[in-house]
């Protein structure tokens, strides 16, 4: 058993030729073994040197034969799955499916101001119950939020992930910072879950050594990993979407071939986070349809590579607010990821960039997620949808379809209904107090705070959750920076 998601049953967009893909992969693979990639880690070029590339130690570059990267591609599973604390909340990662997950942001919002501030520790419980409740969520990511109020900075990841588990029992992502990931896998090996972290790269062409670090951990723990870009087109990256595609892909695939020489058929999501940048200010253009357009062609050449696909920049918007603007933004984006291959989509309760975040947004995007997953299930035509002996039967008017027993069963697998859209007519919604979709959601957010339990995890299991946490604690005072 494994939570459904939605299964893709239309045909995929494409924006690129055949002729056009390859020319990127070829782009990249001379990326790679003429320029290279920075590896700020002694051990991993040592390894990568042991195992056949050419390293400069000087630069601490490294650069990759192409029979060498194609090889390792290929060890790759196209699809796995990932254990969550409820088996029917594990996901199986490839293929058609089509899984959503909530967005970061570092702080939650005021609603009457739209400003951000740090989330108490209550409200960050509250937000993973209603994560843990919105059936269009399939999986936690890294955040909602980077830690609350009163937890120290190097103790936010480990902080937020024991909620994370003790709240919900689906599956979820783990970030990592200062070694934080030994006690995260030792949380998740207590709760018998698997966790999903990896590393991101620091574009352009770097990979860190505390994602080089993280990698390897997760992986010798049994765990899956994401491997993940980072350009910024225009500034890390070339100005185009196919200069920065190739930028990011190099940096991707020099971390999946690492992957596969520690451990052979390693579970590895891909993940495309890249934006471009406003070249009016410098700081990344949430929102904008470009993203939208990295991510397409990114879909469609990793589908070429036949690894499981995520897109990360999917709820990224530039508006401050709830309202018109993060709505279009969000819902193109949206469309254009899933229907162009991706497997998973970070997109709930994001407000702004990757600084705000709250759970109204959430349960709002749910409506979101839902009809576009009803979209991409696409249409069953057969003899009962076209239902022409019904046709012939109720014949012209006075003819009616509303009492038949083909309607009572295929109006709702026809239609998806949404939860915080206004569709009152005029007089029921004077008469009903003129709500809008906010006041919507925010009774459906209560009403999940109120009422929701997640599958309780054993009173043992958080003890040594406690424990653990604890332990990270003694950790970073003996380091000196808690």
């Amino acid at each position: 058993m494994a939570i459904k998601g939605f299964k893709r049953k239309i045909k995929l967009l494409e924006m690129m030729t055949e002729d056009e893909v390859e020319s990127i992969h070829v782009a990249t693979l001379d990326v790679l073994k003429e320029t290279g990639v920075k590896f700020e880690s002694k051990w991993a070029l040592d390894f990568l040197k042991k195992n056949d590339c050419i390293v400069d130690y000087d630069d601490m570059r490294v650069r990759f034969p192409e029979s060498l990267v194609e090889e390792n591609i290929r060890k790759a599973p196209s699809s796995f799955r990932v254990k969550a604390r409820e088996e029917k909340n594990d996901q199986i990662l490839g293929g058609n499916t089509v899984y959503f997950q909530n967005c970061p942001g570092m702080k939650t919002i005021d609603l009457d101001t739209f400003e951000p501030r740090p989330p108490t520790k209550s409200e960050y419980c509250d937000y993973i119950r209603v994560l843990d409740a919105l059936p269009n969520v399939h999986g936690l990511s890294c955040y909602p939020y980077f830690g609350y109020e009163g937890v120290h900075p190097v103790m936010a990841i480990p902080e937020s992930l024991a909620i994370k588990i003790i709240n919900s029992s689906k599956f979820i992502e783990s970030c990592y910072a200062s070694n934080c990931e030994i006690f995260n896998i030792k949380m998740a090996k207590v709760s018998g879950i698997e966790i999903l972290s990896g590393s991101h790269a620091s574009s352009p062409l770097t990979i860190g050594k505390p994602a080089i670090m993280n990698v390897r951990r997760m992986i010798e723990a049994g765990f899956p990993i994401f491997v993940s870009n980072g350009c910024v087109y225009g500034g890390t990256g070339p100005a185009t979407a196919a200069g920065a595609l190739t930028v990011g892909n190099a940096e991707i695939l020099s971390q999946v071939l690492l992957a596969q020489l520690i451990k052979p058929r390693t579970r590895i999501l891909v993940f495309e986070v890249t934006f471009p940048m406003n070249m009016k200010t410098g700081s990344p253009y949430f929102g904008q349809i470009a993203d939208s357009i990295e991510n397409v062609m990114f879909n469609q050449i990793w589908r070429k590579y036949k690894l499981p696909i995520a897109n990360g920049s999917v709820g990224l918007g530039g508006a401050k607010n709830i309202g018109f603007q993060s709505g279009y933004e969000r819902g193109i984006s949206c469309i254009l990821s899933a229907l162009s291959g991706a497997n998973l989509i970070q997109f709930h309760g994001h407000v702004f960039g990757e600084l705000s975040a709250h759970p109204i947004q959430a349960v709002l995007d749910d409506d979101i997620a839902g009809m576009v997953g009803r979209f991409i299930e696409g249409e069953l035509v057969n003899s009962e949808t076209i239902a022409l002996d019904l046709i012939k039967k109720v014949g012209p008017i006075p003819g009616c379809y509303l009492n038949t027993d083909h309607t009572r069963k295929w109006w709702k697998r026809e239609q998806y209904i949404t939860k915080v859209a206004d569709n009152l007519s005029y007089d029921e919604w004077i008469d009903g107090g003129k709500k809008n979709d906010i006041d919507y959601a925010k009774e459906i957010m209560d009403d999940i705070i109120a009422k929701h339990k997640s599958l309780p995890l054993d009173y043992e299991k958080i003890e040594e959750i406690g424990e653990i946490l604890k332990e990270a604690r003694e950790y970073y005072k003996e380091k000196g920076v808690l």
